[in-house]
């Protein structure tokens, strides 16, 4: 296994399951190694087949799904990927709870649930927990059940906070894919994930592998064209040319997979200023938007004392075909937000830098406009970047995916403070 880790120290295997194998990593602390294996399973094991690739096929898949959740912001174990068939991981304890997120009723759901139509859909996704047991065939769970399982890994109590937490990233990681896979034309139709216990950090990251075998795909919603695992627990009979064919499907989702990190949509801000005086407003909106990876132009120029020059600048981003989103900064008397807005199709939003000596009634000539006008105010820089990026968010699911972790994160520090305080109480 050395040749495959590159030349990384392997310390003793931590764990092996169907499809892969756990090593420490001596050389570097808090870390692993998940390597791979050419190994395909269904129904606990009950099946079981070598498929010459598999191992590249899935780490190139959970490497590249692990990258655009974490470039959103959303908490993993993954760090890099180290080889073909290996990437390096935080080391985690293991929670032992499948979670699975489903858009489209199929599958199990449908025999736990007798009644229900394939294809029924689930608004807001519908999530279901799973103890994994292989002796029992992981039967499903409930939160109380989870609860009063009083695990403890790495020192973190699972109670309800942790549950919920658990439950809200679940649902927040499905819609991410989700929204990254349809500009492929594909639906996500379930997805099943595991979180742990960063053992350094004391976080409830999301771990293992996110691969071919963790969802249902249906290109173009069609279920006939399915390119997950469930193409391999369908076949009556595994033969050579049926291993092929799965081996294909699988290749076909690794491909695609790598365009989950690239958008065709491009976006841009453009923050006009009355004056060079308000630059350090104009600097945050800036700063706020790269965070949501949407590029910013700063520009000077007054409608009161330019307006020719105002319109001409406003032509020269109309013309050139990149979506753009104004930013109108102007203290006082707001003309430039008003007048961008009026020679426009494009979105204006208003973010004067208030002072405060003449904040309550410079503000007005931002909000109390000319009919015909559609200009939104934002008096935070942050507030008026997320306003761009909500518009962008639209058609580019990177910058969505970005918005939605901010949600999610947001929410997960605010159980936490909670939680804290209660115990500071208590």
């Amino acid at each position: 296994l050395c040749f495959l880790a590159l030349d990384l120290k392997l310390g003793k295997k931590v764990n092996e399951g169907k499809t892969k194998e756990v090593y420490e990593l001596p050389d570097i602390p808090g870390c692993v190694l998940m390597q791979s294996k050419d190994q395909i399973t269904a129904g606990n094991a009950a099946r079981k087949d070598r498929m010459e690739g598999k191992a590249a096929i899935s780490n190139t898949t959970t490497s590249c799904v692990f990258q655009l959740l974490q470039e959103a912001g959303i908490k993993t174990a993954f760090v890099r990927k180290q080889s073909d068939t290996a990437f390096i991981a935080a080391h985690c304890e293991m929670i032992p709870i499948e979670w699975v997120c489903r858009r489209i009723a199929t599958g199990s759901f449908l025999k736990r649930n007798p009644g229900v139509k394939e294809g029924y859909k689930f608004y807001p996704p519908k999530i279901e927990m799973f103890y994994k047991d292989d002796a029992n065939n992981d039967p499903q769970w409930s939160e109380e059940q989870l609860i009063e399982a009083k695990f403890c890994f790495a020192g973190l109590t699972i109670g309800q906070t942790e549950v919920d937490i658990m439950a809200r990233s679940t649902q927040a990681i499905f819609e991410i894919l989700e929204k990254s896979w349809q500009p492929q034309n594909c639906t996500l139709v379930d997805l099943k994930i595991e979180f742990g216990v960063n053992i350094l950090t004391k976080e409830i990251v999301l771990a293992d592998v996110i691969d071919n075998d963790s969802w249902r795909l249906w290109p173009s919603g069609d279920r006939s064209q399915q390119k997950d695992k469930q193409s391999y627990r369908d076949l009556k009979e595994v033969t050579p040319e049926a291993l092929q064919m799965v081996k294909r499907n699988f290749e076909w989702v690794a491909e695609r997979v790598e365009l989950l990190l690239k958008t065709k949509s491009q976006g841009r801000v453009v923050v006009l200023m009355g004056s060079p005086s308000d630059l350090s407003h104009c600097e945050k909106i800036k700063k706020a938007c790269a965070t949501f990876g949407i590029p910013c132009e700063l520009r000077v120029t007054s409608a009161h004392k330019g307006p020719d020059e105002t319109l001409r600048i406003k032509a020269e981003y109309e013309g050139d075909g990149i979506p753009t989103v104004f930013v109108a900064v102007a203290g006082r008397s707001n003309g430039l937000g008003p007048v961008m807005s009026g020679n426009t199709a494009y979105p204006v939003v208003n973010c004067p830098p208030l002072s405060a000596d003449w904040g309550a009634q410079d503000v007005w000539s931002s909000l109390r406009l000319p009919s015909g006008l559609g200009c939104p105010t934002a008096l935070s820089p942050e507030g008026a970047a997320q306003f761009a990026a909500q518009i962008f968010g639209l058609n580019n699911h990177l910058v969505w995916a970005k918005l939605r972790s901010n949600m999610l994160n947001t929410w997960i520090s605010l159980k936490q403070a909670d939680k804290k305080l209660r115990e500071c109480t208590l």
